[in-house]
């Protein structure tokens, strides 16, 4: 399941980096029309690492999946890989309102689809196992939904509160989320070494 997670998301990184188009000019004037295009790209791919290193780290935390762990994977990785369609519409379309929106319900759809994600693995694994322990009250995880419904409904009033939203949410997401590796390296601590 990681493996075939990993890649997926290589490929959709892949698939964004092949939308940007070349600049059309031998001078720093033919990047103007690019940058919008560029920027959404680096969020998207900030994005997609947030998720990939998480994903890994809950991974190595996982002691085993089921079927309905696999779904919950899979959903997951239908909400990331609209992230390749969303970035180059926002990004074409200079950040207009729809797109904007559009992002957001893409990023919601994601945050909640990790969210149910963990939950399958909790389910399978019970309540007091290391991803339980490791999530913790995991105000970060929810905290960004209503973030993400709050740059949707911006996207109509200002689209720049919507982006600075996204901006903020990939922001505090940005630090790798250290609580599986504290909770692997205590684990790793109380086992005896062979």
């Amino acid at each position: 399941m990681e493996a075939f997670s990993d890649g997926v998301v290589a490929i959709l990184i892949t698939i964004m980096v092949l939308e940007l188009r070349v600049p059309h000019g031998e001078h720093l004037s033919a990047l103007r029309p690019l940058v919008p295009a560029f920027l959404t790209y680096v969020l998207s791919f900030v994005y997609l690492g947030i998720y990939w290193n998480n994903h890994h780290h809950m991974l190595q935390a996982t002691e085993r999946i089921n079927g309905k762990v696999l779904w919950a994977n899979l959903h997951l990785l239908f909400w990331l890989s609209l992230f390749p369609v969303a970035t180059g519409w926002i990004g074409e379309n200079h950040f207009a309102t729809v797109p904007t929106a559009v992002y957001g319900v893409i990023l919601l759809g994601a945050a909640v689809a990790y969210y149910v994600l963990q939950q399958a693995i909790i389910a399978e694994q019970g309540a007091n196992s290391a991803v339980a322990a490791a999530l913790g009250r995991d105000l970060k995880g929810k905290a960004s939904p209503f973030l993400y419904l709050a740059g949707i409904g911006f996207s109509y009033v200002d689209r720049w509160i919507s982006v600075a939203l996204y901006v903020f949410v990939a922001l505090i997401w940005l630090v790798p989320d250290r609580r599986f590796e504290r909770r692997l390296d205590r684990a790793g601590a109380a086992t005896p070494a062979e």
